[in-house]
C-alpha cells in the first residue's frame, strides 16, 4: 500500500508539474458546455431530458478519453523499467487506475455543475446520479486504464485504444443513460438497482481481468 501511495502522489505531482494538460483538459470540458449552451441559448424548449443526458455523457466520455487515454501511452520509452524496479506491476496499474479514477470523478462533478450553470438541471434524484457518476468513473478509470497500458505496447498506440476501447465503453454508456433517465423521471432509486449492480459487476469484473493480465502485458 505504501508504494501504491508514493505512485499516486507522483501522478499528482507530475500534473501539477503539466499545467498545460491540466488547463487544456478544463478548457476542453468548459468550452465542450459553453458551445452546447450558445446552440440551444435561443430554443431552450430544444433541450429536452433526453438531449441533456446525451450531451452530458458525450461530454464526459471524451473528456474521460482525453484523460486516461494518456496514462501508458504518453509516459517516455523506459520508464516502465524504472517502475519495474521500485514496484510490483499490479502496483503501478492500481496507482493510476486510483489516480485516474479521482481525475475522472473531479471532471464528472464539475462537468455536471457547468450543464447546471449554463443549461438546467433536470436531475430529480440526485443522490442516485451521484452514485452513478462515482461507479461510470471507475468503469472508464480502470477498462482505459488497462486498454491503454495493452495499446501502449503497440505501434498506433491511439488508433488500438480507440479500437479496444469501444465494447467496453458502449456497455458502461448504454447503462449510465438509462439510469439517468430513471433519475431525470423521478423514478424510485429501487428501479435502478438493477443496472447499479451491473455497473458495479462491469467494474469489478474489469479490475478482475487488470489484476490477472497485466502483469504479463508490463513485462513484454
Amino acid at each position: 500500500m505504501k508504494a501504491i501511495g508514493q505512485l499516486i502522489l507522483k501522478e499528482f505531482k507530475l500534473e501539477l508539474r503539466r499545467k498545460a494538460v491540466v488547463s487544456g483538459l478544463a478548457l476542453y470540458l468548459f468550452s465542450t458546455i459553453f458551445i452546447s449552451y450558445l446552440a440551444f441559448a435561443l430554443r431552450q424548449n430544444l433541450i429536452t431530458p433526453l438531449v441533456w443526458s446525451a450531451l452530458f455523457w458525450i461530454t464526459i466520455l471524451f473528456t474521460a478519453i482525453n484523460t486516461i487515454a494518456k496514462s501508458f501511452i504518453g509516459e517516455k520509452r523506459g520508464l516502465d523499467i524504472y517502475f519495474y524496479s521500485i514496484a510490483s506491476p499490479v502496483e503501478v496499474l492500481l496507482s493510476k487506475i486510483i489516480y485516474n479514477f479521482l481525475l475522472c470523478l473531479l471532471l464528472s462533478l464539475t462537468g455536471y455543475l457547468l450543464f447546471v450553470l449554463f443549461l438546467n438541471d433536470p436531475i430529480q434524484d440526485k443522490l442516485t446520479f451521484v452514485v452513478t457518476l462515482i461507479l461510470a468513473s471507475g468503469g472508464f478509470a480502470s477498462s482505459l486504464t488497462l486498454l491503454s497500458g495493452i495499446a501502449s505496447k503497440a505501434s498506433n498506440s491511439n488508433i488500438l485504444m480507440a479500437v479496444l476501447s469501444f465494447p467496453v465503453i458502449i456497455s458502461i454508456l448504454l447503462i449510465v443513460i438509462r439510469i439517468t433517465k430513471n433519475c431525470m423521471d423521478g423514478l424510485d432509486p429501487s428501479v435502478s438497482y438493477d443496472r447499479l449492480l451491473s455497473l458495479l459487476a462491469i467494474n469489478a469484473l474489469v479490475a478482475a481481468i487488470s489484476y490477472l493480465l497485466f502483469p504479463f502485458t508490463w513485462k513484454s
